[in-house]
């Protein structure tokens, strides 16, 4: 049986790539398509800039594991921002028009345990944890 660190390490690492790609997929779209996206759906356009930042950074961090807890916090408000501004509408599962709001919630169960969760020893944050106990106790 895997120990629950080897989960939280699997899912920090799945997430940041996750979080990763979509970063990397709107830059590709090219982000001023992406801001008059926003705007159509009625959010302001530069939130799509920072979106596509936190996405594309915080995903190359989860993946190293730094900072995690607070990417993990940036990440829940993207999703609760997308389901209430645009996924809601169309329900949890979504309809014939937009997809539902599942797997917003999905990632940001994900987010909320690595929120919570002490970091793992594969990663960054675990590394400048023990640096400082260590330093402490000199």
């Amino acid at each position: 049986m895997m120990k629950m660190t080897g989960v939280s390490t699997i899912m920090r690492v799945v997430l940041g790539i996750i979080f990763l790609v979509h970063g990397v997929s709107k830059f590709q779209m090219g982000l001023g398509n992406v801001d008059a996206w926003f705007s159509s759906m009625g959010i302001p356009g530069f939130m799509a800039y920072v979106a596509a930042i936190i996405e594309l950074v915080g995903g190359i961090m989860l993946i190293v594991g730094l900072f995690t807890r607070s990417v993990s916090a940036l990440l829940i408000l993207i999703m609760i921002g997308a389901i209430v501004t645009v996924k809601l509408s169309a329900g949890l599962l979504g309809n014939d028009q937009s997809p539902g709001y599942e797997l917003e919630i999905a990632l940001m169960l994900i987010s909320l345990h690595l929120l919570v969760a002490n970091p793992t020893p594969l990663s960054v944050d675990h590394f400048i944890r023990n640096k400082r106990s260590a330093a402490i106790q000199k």
